[in-house]
């Protein structure tokens, strides 16, 4: 068919990984202020590192999803994972391009690769296949979906499930309800942190993992973070832990962003005026909305002073 993808198994390509159509594309999807940006066909942490600079360029903001489809791009994961904000294991492409009974074992290093970087992961392509026709999945599609919750995947993605398919919302709800079973497990919380580094985050890191260790200790309801880039979000979430995060951010940019990241609902805040008043005022507008209850264990996380809005370094546990 015109316009379809060409795979070339065991052969390496030579292109530049953004054609002409490809820029004019992203040139469009910029214009219109979009948080995501995915780039397909990620061969080298330099694909990801020319989006970026292209991005910059034009004075936006949009972060960058890696779809890992060639194998060239296994051969340099972890350089691609430090340059990305996140991955797609686009299952699919990847499959045609290396043996198929590799891709789930690739799929489960991805995942626990990103975990480790505090990066988000998607898992994408074929979940629900069959339901591009009938109304309801397959068993098999089931653990595949429920396999992809277990591994700590932030996302599942459908693909012609929804867009060519029979059943789009049928599909949508049969996923959302393995999803929601899945996520009573106590297997998906609590993922051991990754060893401490010294570079310029290990304090905000440090606080990060101390808040996370004391959710389990002390059956903390709440971990509540004060950021303006996301990190510490990025990072408390790619623990699991079995608490809810709330991220407050005087950063538009950053709130539908957030969405992507697993466990984290993502609030407006611009009325810092010291430590002590914004946690007070954040339980009550927590309380408020009925996300904690009064007498509930809440961890408090932010920078101090408070209005300069730099890293994590300052924790905070109290009573809602």
């Amino acid at each position: 068919k015109d316009k379809k993808g060409l795979n070339l198994p065991n052969t390496k390509v030579s292109l530049p990984s953004l054609s002409e159509k490809d820029r004019s594309d992203l040139d469009f999807a910029l214009s219109q202020d979009v948080d995501w940006v995915g780039l397909s066909f990620v061969r080298s942490a330099r694909d990801i590192i020319e989006l970026k600079r292209i991005i910059t360029s034009q004075d936006k903001h949009a972060r960058v999803v890696a779809k890992i489809e060639k194998p060239e791009a296994l051969e340099e994961i972890d350089g691609i994972i430090r340059e990305s904000d996140a991955l797609m294991v686009a299952r699919g492409d990847l499959g045609v391009e290396v043996p198929m009974e590799k891709v789930p074992l690739i799929q489960k290093d991805i995942i626990r690769r990103c975990l480790r970087e505090g990066r988000p992961v998607i898992v994408a392509t074929q979940m629900m296949e069959s339901m591009i026709e009938n109304s309801s999945p397959t068993r098999a599609e089931v653990n595949d979906v429920a396999n992809a919750v277990l591994d700590h995947a932030d996302a599942v993605m459908l693909s012609a499930e929804t867009s060519v398919g029979r059943h789009p919302v049928e599909v949508v709800r049969t996923m959302n309800r393995i999803l929601r079973e899945m996520e009573t497990s106590d297997g998906m919380f609590n993922v051991p942190a990754a060893d401490l580094r010294m570079n310029e985050r290990s304090i905000s890191d440090a606080i990060s993992i101390a808040a996370v260790r004391m959710t389990k200790a002390l059956s903390v309801q709440a971990i509540v973070t004060m950021t303006h880039s996301g990190y510490s979000a990025f990072k408390i979430s790619s623990m699991r832990p079995k608490a809810n995060i709330f991220a407050f951010t005087s950063n538009p940019r950053i709130l539908c962003m957030l969405n992507l990241v697993w466990g984290v609902r993502a609030y407006y805040y611009d009325k810092t005026v010291s430590t002590d008043h914004t946690i007070a005022d954040i339980k009550h507008l927590l309380r408020k909305r009925k996300q904690v209850s009064d007498g509930d264990l809440v961890i408090n996380i932010a920078s101090m002073p408070i209005a300069e809005k730099g890293m994590s370094n300052m924790l905070k546990l109290s009573q809602a």
